[in-house]
Formats: C-alpha cells, sequence, structure tokens
C-alpha cells in the first residue's frame, strides 16, 4: 500500500476557521481539506438543508419534459417507466412510477432482462410499449446513448424521456427531453447525480407545477440516498443533502420494502456503509440471479405480508449469488496464475459458462488481488459480454474508447464500464487493451493508495473528537472516512489473530512518549481486518506505523474507542 499524505492547508486558513467554529486546529483542517473553508460552508455541511437543493427547471429539458408528462396526462396516455436492472435503475423506477400514481393511474414499469436484454433501452422493450398501447416512456439510469433505439420507438408512435448521468457520445438521442447534467450544453450547478438522482428532480419540477413544496417529497429520499451509495457518486453538494435526508427516511420512516429487509438483517440504525453492503447488494441480486422486477416490487410494495415474501425471496437471489461470486472468482484467479499473467498491467478473462449476474463483482475481487484494469468476460448469446472495473487514478473509459475498433458496444464511468462483443474480436480486443494500459497508466497507479487526512498522537483521540468525526457523516466519494496516521507505536502484548485461520489483527497500542504529546501512556484497541499476516510485524515489542479510522466498538454493552486499521508498518 502506499501511504500519501494530504497536503495540510495554510496555518492561518485552519486558524480561521478554527477561531469561527470554536474547534480545535485538527477538526478545522479536515473541513478545509473537504473544500469547507468559511462559518457559512461549515453550517451547510454539517446541516444540510433541503431548501439549499437547486430549481430542478435549471436543467436543461426540464420544461420540455414536463410539459410532455401533464400532456400525456390530460390526454389519459399509458405512460411506461423504464429503467435498467441496477440498484439505480430499480430504484429510479420504483421512485418515479410510485410518484406518478398518487394521482394518475395509467403508469407502468419496466426493467429489461439482463440475460435476453442486456443493458439499457431495448427493442425488446420498445415493442412491449407499442404491442401495450404506451406512447410515453420515460427511461431512467439509461438512454442517452440509445440513439437507434429512440428512433425505433419514434418510428411506432411513442416519445422518449431520457433521464440519465452517463457521459454522453457525440451524438444525442432524437427525444422528447433529455435530462444529463453531464451534457455539454447543460448548465445545472451540479453534474454528480445519480440516475434516481435525476429522477428526484422530475418528480421535484412535476411537483413544483401541482403546488408541492420539497417537504412534501422527502418520503422518496430513502431510494434517492440507496442509489447515491450504491453507484459510488460523489457524497458531495446536492448529493450530500439528498442522502443526508434520504438516511433519515430509512431509520426513521422506512418505506415498506425497507423495512422488510431490515426485519430480516435485524440491524438498529443504518449508515450509508450498511446502505452500499446490506441493503444494495440484495437489491442488486434480483437483476443480477432473476429479474429486477423482483427489486421494483419490493421497493413499491403497500403491504408488509407482501413486502416480506419479496425480501425472503431476494435474500435467497443474494445468498446464490455470493456463492457463485466465490466460485467465479477463484476460477478467475486461477486462470490468470495458470497463464502466467500476473505479471501483466491488465486482468482480462474469459469463460463461456460464467453466470453473467456477477461478472462486475468479480472484477472487483480481482482488483483486490491483482490490482489493476481489469474485465471479465462470459458468454451473452452469439456476443461476449464484459464488466470492466478500474483502478483509483485510472480512466478505463477512456482505455475502453481506444479499443473501439474491437468492441461492438460499451458505455459506463471512469471506474466501471460494460461492453460486448463479437467472439473473434476477443482475443486482439485483450492485446490491444494491454497495450493502451501499459502505455497509459502512471505506474504508481498500479499499487493502492491509502489518502492519509493528518498524522495524529493517540492522546489526541478521545470520544470528543469521534462525535465530532460522526457529524461528517454520510461518507463516500468526495467526503471519505477521515483516516489519520500515528508512529512509535507499540503492542501491549496482547497482539493476536482472529477469525478464520487468524486472518484479521487484534491488538492494544500505546505511544512512544517522545512522540506522543503527553507523559500519559495511553492504550488503545485495534482490530485490522485482513491485516492477520501483519501479526509478526506488532509482536516482540516491535515499533510500528499505522494508519487507521477512528471508530466505537460495542462488547457486552461496554462502548470504547477503536482504531480501525488500515494499514502497518514496521
Amino acid at each position: 500500500m502506499r501511504w500519501t499524505l494530504k497536503p495540510k492547508p495554510e496555518p492561518q486558513q485552519i486558524e480561521q476557521l478554527a477561531k469561527a467554529l470554536k474547534v480545535d486546529g485538527l477538526v478545522a483542517q479536515l473541513l478545509v481539506q473537504r473544500g469547507i473553508t468559511t462559518y457559512e460552508e461549515a453550517k451547510k455541511f454539517f446541516r444540510p438543508e433541503l431548501t439549499d437543493l437547486h430549481d430542478p427547471f435549471l436543467m436543461k429539458d426540464m420544461d420540455l419534459a414536463v410539459a410532455r408528462i401533464e400532456k400525456a396526462i390530460a390526454a389519459g396516455e399509458n405512460i411506461l417507466i423504464y429503467g435498467d436492472y441496477d440498484v439505480d435503475g430499480t430504484t429510479s423506477v420504483a421512485l418515479v412510477s410510485s410518484y406518478l400514481l398518487t394521482y394518475y393511474p395509467n403508469v407502468a414499469t419496466y426493467i429489461p432482462d439482463r440475460y435476453d436484454e442486456g443493458y439499457g433501452v431495448s427493442y425488446k422493450g420498445i415493442d412491449f410499449a407499442h404491442d401495450n398501447g404506451f406512447s410515453l416512456i420515460i427511461a431512467l439510469d439509461c438512454g442517452i446513448k440509445a440513439i437507434d433505439k429512440v428512433d425505433y420507438a419514434k418510428e411506432k408512435g411513442i416519445d422518449f424521456i431520457i433521464c440519465d448521468h452517463h457521459r454522453p457520445g457525440s451524438q444525442l438521442p432524437n427525444a422528447i427531453a433529455i435530462l444529463d447534467a453531464k451534457r455539454d450544453d447543460c448548465s445545472y450547478p451540479y453534474d454528480e447525480l445519480c440516475g434516481c438522482g435525476v429522477g428526484f428532480k422530475l418528480i421535484q419540477a412535476l411537483g413544483s407545477r401541482r403546488g408541492e413544496t420539497i417537504d412534501d417529497l422527502v418520503y422518496y429520499l430513502d431510494l434517492v440516498a440507496t442509489a447515491i451509495g450504491a453507484d459510488i457518486v460523489p457524497i458531495t453538494g446536492e448529493n450530500r443533502i439528498l442522502a443526508f435526508y434520504g438516511l433519515k427516511v430509512i431509520n426513521e420512516q422506512p418505506r415498506i420494502g425497507f423495512k422488510a429487509i431490515i426485519n430480516q438483517i435485524k440491524k438498529k440504525e443504518l449508515t450509508i456503509t450498511d446502505v452500499v453492503f446490506v441493503i444494495a447488494p440484495r437489491i442488486n441480486a434480483a437483476g443480477r440471479m432473476k429479474h429486477g422486477q423482483h427489486a421494483v416490487n419490493l421497493l413499491v410494495a403497500e403491504h408488509l405480508d407482501a413486502a416480506e415474501k419479496f425480501a425472503k425471496e431476494i435474500e435467497q437471489f443474494n445468498f446464490d449469488r455470493k456463492n457463485l461470486d466465490q466460485e467465479i472468482t477463484a476460477e478467475a484467479l486461477a486462470q490468470i496464475t495458470e497463464n502466467g499473467e500476473e505479471k501483466r498491467f491488465t486482468s482480462v478473462v474469459f469463460k463461456d459458462t460464467w453466470h453473467k449476474g456477477v461478472i462486475g463483482i468479480v472484477a472487483s475481487r480481482l482488483i483486490e488481488t491483482f490490482y489493476r484494469p481489469t474485465l471479465v468476460f462470459t458468454k451473452s448469446g452469439d456476443r461476449l459480454a464484459a464488466s470492466a472495473r478500474s483502478v483509483k487514478g485510472f480512466d478505463v473509459y477512456n482505455a475502453l474508447q481506444e479499443c473501439a475498433d474491437c468492441i461492438e458496444q460499451f458505455g459506463g464511468h471512469k471506474y466501471a464500464a460494460g461492453l460486448t462483443l463479437l467472439p473473434e474480436q476477443y482475443l486482439p480486443f485483450k492485446e490491444k487493451f494491454e497495450k493502451v494500459v501499459t502505455e497509459t497508466i502512471a505506474p504508481h497507479l498500479l499499487t493502492p493508495e491509502i489518502l492519509v487526512d493528518a498524522t495524529i498522537p493517540l492522546n489526541d483521540i478521545t470520544p470528543k473528537l469521534l462525535r465530532i468525526i460522526q457529524q461528517f457523516a454520510p461518507f463516500g466519494p468526495g467526503n471519505m472516512t477521515p483516516v489519520f496516521m500515528a508512529e512509535g507505536l507499540c503492542d501491549t502484548g496482547y497482539a493476536k489473530g482472529v477469525g478464520e485461520d487468524g486472518k484479521h489483527l487484534k491488538c492494544r497500542v500505546i505511544q512512544n512518549s517522545n512522540v506522543s504529546s503527553s507523559t500519559v501512556e495511553r492504550s488503545i484497541n485495534a482490530i485490522g481486518f485482513g491485516l492477520g499476516d501483519k501479526l509478526p510485524a506488532v509482536q516482540n515489542g516491535r515499533n510500528f506505523s499505522a494508519v487507521f479510522s477512528i471508530e466505537e466498538n460495542e462488547w457486552n454493552g461496554n462502548v470504547s474507542l477503536q482504531l480501525k486499521l488500515k494499514d502497518i508498518k514496521e
């Protein structure tokens, strides 16, 4: 691991903010590092307000989208809410459809089949709309590149409104309205919304025409917060407000579908981390293992007994997904080592029987072992389909663009993408992708980096500091949990490996008095998940440095401070 200490801001800046907020220098430093330099900015950060959400009509084409929906409602048209099969897509569909159904009945939902139709807008979905009398499709979390499909729909008398957050290509589809803040010609003040966030802006605009205020729409923010966490978009600006209030809804007044999941996992208060690692994988499992419509059914359920039935079903999907994911990861790792590809700059693996629903997860797992841009391919009809994942700092989307002559179609983000190609293109693509990455990636990006906010003496780690840090939540890209470094640490003699095969490291540390700011020797518990192999480095009184976050540990009703170790070095 590379430890990179963030540059310390100007002392004067830290001092001014510390004085304005009446906090110590460390807290002020953490805030300045997050771009917060004034009392007013800090107030917005610690006390997000729904009234600070932007006017939805600042988004290009919002007026056109609202006018077309109002026209459809006035004429009694059938509206189809169409979304991708992942968390962002299914929450978007649940949000927009359930909102419209509160005052207009002619609304139905459509999630494409991952295996039969693939990602995004499909011809089959348009045919479904045509055969069932739908004249307007609202596409969520997809559609920005569906040029041919939107033209095909137009030929059948079907209009499209596209709500997307992916990068547009050089040409835009011929839709009635395209809501995407990443459009070059869109001046909306915040361009990091997820698909469900764009869906929320649409209902905010529709609601404003019906005399509703933002307070009338808070109910829907649990879906938005879930999508923000699952889609790994920055939790800054507008996303921070939406995630903050969405988490409150999840914990205080969850919709029936969330209540059914929470009842199963038996957890009291959920953080954004729980949403990412507990709720999102379950919602995702429906589209991975069966069909995304199962997730929508759960999210729009109005009766607990029905929701619990859907949740139980989804729990089984998630269990099956975990088993498959472990099995395929093992096979993919074996393929890399058997082919002698450990030293390459990329991991590109393929097996025609791998389950398409888990290849994205497997790509992420491979990066945990071989830290480099990764693609996992499987067979999909007469094509090969892949999920791509990247390492921090490297734009895999741009790399795929350089390989466009070997690809049928692709789409996605800087760190995650999907693509399809013909079987005979696989080997040429694999070599071209390796060449492109080798020539463009900075070598240091192939070593995982830990960004460290500040160096801290153990004596400065107090319950008060943790209470303030907890108010920085919700955490995520753009506002990660603060990470600290401490030097001159020494185990008090209790270090041991814990968990299966001693996989994790548990110890209790003190700091040399010449490093610490006090002569009082303070000890604190520490846990390092997956760091069991570091045990020899902390035994027998050895000195070491550590990077960690600070957390609470609850055991037998006792709550104490604990260091959550990320890495240690002798």
